[in-house]
């Protein structure tokens, strides 16, 4: 094939020139990128290797090689690990495949902070283009294991790069940094120093598990014996090393090179089990949710290793969905090297790790709502919905997430309250946890259905997130206190209030008999029942749904997962100390024909609808029959 020049997708191209005229004051993270680039291909040469024994391919002593030229001006980083093929170069260099790029431009140009610049390299999975940062142009030779041809790719950076098949290349990549001249004021340091290469491999690579050497430069007058290289990272396991040391620094490196995160993890997890089974962990609770974490394609999963042996990148058997943000690795002891996907769903090992790792991590996070209520906070305002599913799909820690899991209420404004505090505070009588579900805790507070409950004061937990509909239904109750939204089933507060006697609500009930028959007639279509309600004191109206059936949240939550369920008809409760419903019953009375007290009893309806957020079947109808009534008022 003869040499092809190409030119970059428009995404990679924009890319480059802002790494070239980069904004990173920090530019040594290129080789830390680089570094961790050649680690992932050694990781998945490893694991090809143990799915395929006839794999053609040298596994015996992978390595990462860093080889340095200072009178060239050129830096090499070497791989022996999985390498790519010529297609492959193609479509992973010469373009950005990952779907976060639109995302990643808009936040290199907009963060202001340098340290927060420096991680958005990783964590968009565009660590190679950091080599341009530096460099005047980038030659890539690699050829994939198993494969006799290899590939070079070269670029400048510029519009287009060149790639050509080559018969001579080694398996795995090299990576050759033309280096640009050392500018010291605009923090481009000596990269041909071998001082700075291993302060750099120390500072951000120390922890990787595969030896990253340097080969020294021969000196003239030497003879022609190669010098031996030099290894530069430890290689130990942070999670075997003793806690006391390692720095939390090396923590929070690993955590960065795991979960390609450029902040500090919020709280590290040390984990260690012996015994029968010895697994080793070392789990990371992330500071901030990541943009995709409620996508389908999201990535979850521990890193599984066996006795120091990546074996799969992302085992998603070791934590339930509702962890899917937890991020680390997993050391174990007695597992097989060639273990499935499908076999670690059926290990009972790997069962009882996961059960232990989800209550370490359940437990860590009430720790730390009780020491520390600022990390807290932070951590359940990102993680806080995420969690709630657990809620629904694991009852066996339910208990120990309700002890954590913390909502809005009526009490406070601004801060959250626990079941527990709730609990703490409940009116003498009062035997319900109340709560209300809705888009935002405005639109909550003004519903009509909050009106009773503000007027006695009873508190109110005010839930905004979708999973709220499904968990609450699915906990049932708390401390023997049943879980009642104010827009479900009668409520009845007389149990907390003396407003009303037995007597006068019997009296209304008998004055209004005749109006609540009639309004069901006319509404049978979309109503199951008309009744009086002891929720509003300010609204004429509101509607609810029956104590079984779903709220209209529910029934489109459940429709938009491609579950058809019938649509339940609702229940119109009107509010009898309501002007407009007063009026509306003397009318009823005093009229035989009633064709205009049916269109008011439609608006009513739909006006109850509106309030609680809904949307009257036949919007323009009802329009225009608001319009009519306005007309005759004037």
């Amino acid at each position: 094939m003869p040499t092809e020049t190409l030119e970059f997708q428009v995404e990679a191209r924009q890319l480059l020139q802002l790494m070239i005229h980069s904004v990173y004051s920090n530019k040594d993270v290129f080789l830390r990128e680089l570094v961790s680039n050649a680690s992932d291909a050694l990781d998945k040469l490893r694991l090809e290797k143990l799915r395929d024994d006839s794999l053609d391919a040298d596994v015996s002593d992978l390595h990462i090689e860093i080889d340095i030229d200072s009178d060239a001006r050129t830096l090499t980083v070497r791989d022996n690990g999985i390498g790519m093929s010529y297609d492959e170069v193609g479509q992973l260099i010469g373009t950005i495949a990952n779907s976060g790029t639109a995302k990643f431009l808009q936040e290199l140009r907009e963060v202001k902070d340098a340290a927060g610049a420096e991680g958005l390299i990783g964590q968009f999975g565009v660590g190679f283009y950091s080599g341009f940062m530096v460099a005047d142009e980038v030659t890539l030779v690699t050829r994939r294991a198993g494969e006799s041809k290899g590939t070079r790719w070269t670029s400048r950076g510029e519009d287009t790069y060149t790639l050509e098949p080559v018969d001579d290349a080694p398996q795995g990549t090299s990576v050759t940094l033309h280096l640009k001249p050392a500018d010291p004021e605009n923090q481009l340091h000596d990269y041909t120093s071998p001082w700075k290469i291993r302060e750099i491999v120390k500072r951000y690579s120390d922890f990787i598990t595969w030896p990253i050497r340097m080969v020294p430069e021969s000196s003239s007058g030497q003879d022609d014996k190669a010098p031996e290289p030099e290894t530069l990272n430890s290689m130990k396991a942070l999670w075997a090393r003793p806690r006391d040391e390692v720095s939390d620094d090396e923590y929070h490196e690993l955590y960065k090179h795991t979960a390609h995160d450029w902040r500090d993890p919020l709280e590290t997890i040390r984990l260690q089990a012996e015994g029968t089974f010895e697994y080793q962990a070392l789990l990371f609770l992330p500071e901030h949710a990541p943009h995709d974490l409620f996508t389908r394609d999201f990535r979850r999963g521990l890193q599984l290793y066996v006795r120091r042996v990546l074996i799969m990148d992302e085992c998603e058997a070791l934590l339930p969905p509702y962890l899917r943000f937890v991020k680390g690795v997993v050391d174990a002891a007695d597992l097989s090297l060639n273990v499935s996907r499908e076999i670690l769903q059926q290990d009972r090992h790997i069962e009882m790790i996961r059960r232990r790792l989800t209550k370490k991590v359940l437990s860590t996070v009430k720790d730390m709502m009780a020491k520390d209520q600022e990390r807290y906070t932070t951590f359940w305002r990102e993680f806080g919905t995420v969690l709630k599913e657990g809620l629904v799909t694991d009852p066996e820690n339910r208990d120990a997430i309700l002890a954590f899991a913390s909502f809005a209420s009526t009490h406070h404004d601004t801060e959250q309250t626990t079941l527990k505090g709730y609990v703490e505070r409940m009116k003498d009588g009062q035997e319900d946890i109340y709560y209300l579900t809705g888009e935002s805790r405005p639109s909550i507070e003004n519903s009509p259905h909050m009106e009773a409950f503000r007027d006695r004061g009873i508190e109110v937990l005010l839930l905004t997130d979708p999973v709220d509909e499904v968990w609450a239904d699915a906990v049932g109750e708390y401390e023997g206190k049943k879980l009642r939204s104010v827009a479900k089933g009668q409520i009845d507060l007389d149990a907390t209030s003396e407003d009303k006697g037995e007597g006068e609500r019997e009296k209304q009930s008998e004055e209004y008999a005749g109006l609540l028959g009639w309004m069901k007639e006319q509404l049978d279509e979309d109503i199951k029942e008309v009744r009086l309600s002891s929720r509003l004191t300010v609204s004429p109206a509101c509607v609810v749904s029956d104590a079984n059936d779903l709220t209209p949240a529910l029934e489109n939550m459940y429709r938009a997962m491609g579950q058809e369920v019938p649509r339940a008809k609702r229940i119109l409760e009107l509010n009898p100390d309501h002007q407009l419903v007063k009026g509306l019953n003397q009318a009823y009375k005093e009229r035989e024909d009633r064709t205009a007290l049916t269109e008011t009893a439609e608006v009513i309806h739909g006006l109850a609808v509106l309030a609680e957020g809904g949307q009257p079947k036949d919007p323009a109808r009802f329009v225009r029959l608001m319009a009519d009534r306005l007309e005759r008022a004037l």
